[in-house]
């Protein structure tokens, strides 16, 4: 089988691309793919991460294991796209670059059969430029717009919370 994925930036610009790889294919080689199609050297740390409907981050699956100590930490090498991307798990989520934190989101948007004489993995659509310097999280890790007015600690509960030292916290509470 053939996943049809979008992968994209997380970024005010519209940067993505529409990516066939074959289900059988590891993690590590769908990052070798994410790389090249958005023009990365590959030579930074990259991690997946499993993900709900809410884009909420599960598990880590890394490039390679950095424990000091044995565990049971899966790495990209190891997983197959077909063992944790399906018809009802279809979100990821890439970070590349842990330093520059580019971050992308990515779903799976079609399940297709071989084409005979297609060469996989293809890149099928390619839209914008990774920009020089990585984007600040906009979509994933939003804040919820508050309202001032709605916190009024003051005058609804008698407390100031920048006032520390008056907000009876008992420091040995364990």
């Amino acid at each position: 089988m053939i996943y049809r994925f979008r992968i994209i930036l997380d970024n005010d610009e519209d940067v993505f691309r529409d990516i066939e790889i074959e289900n059988s294919a590891t993690l590590e080689d769908f990052h070798n793919v994410i790389n090249n199609s958005f023009g990365f050297a590959g030579q930074e740390m990259a991690s997946f991460f499993t993900t709900n409907e809410f884009w909420e981050e599960g598990e880590e699956i890394p490039l390679f294991d950095m424990q000091e100590k044995e565990d049971e930490t899966r790495v990209m090498g190891d997983i197959l796209l077909k063992d944790i991307v399906h018809k009802d798990e279809t979100r990821l989520i890439y970070i590349y670059d842990f330093l520059n934190m580019y971050t992308f989101i990515i779903e799976l948007a079609d399940i297709a059969e071989y084409e005979s004489g297609m060469t996989y993995p293809n890149i099928m659509f390619s839209q914008g430029e990774i920009p020089e310097e990585a984007p600040e999280d906009d979509m994933l890790l939003e804040e919820p717009d508050y309202d001032d007015e709605d916190d009024d600690y003051e005058e609804d509960y008698g407390l100031d919370p920048e006032d520390y030292e008056n907000l009876d916290f008992d420091e040995n509470w364990n």
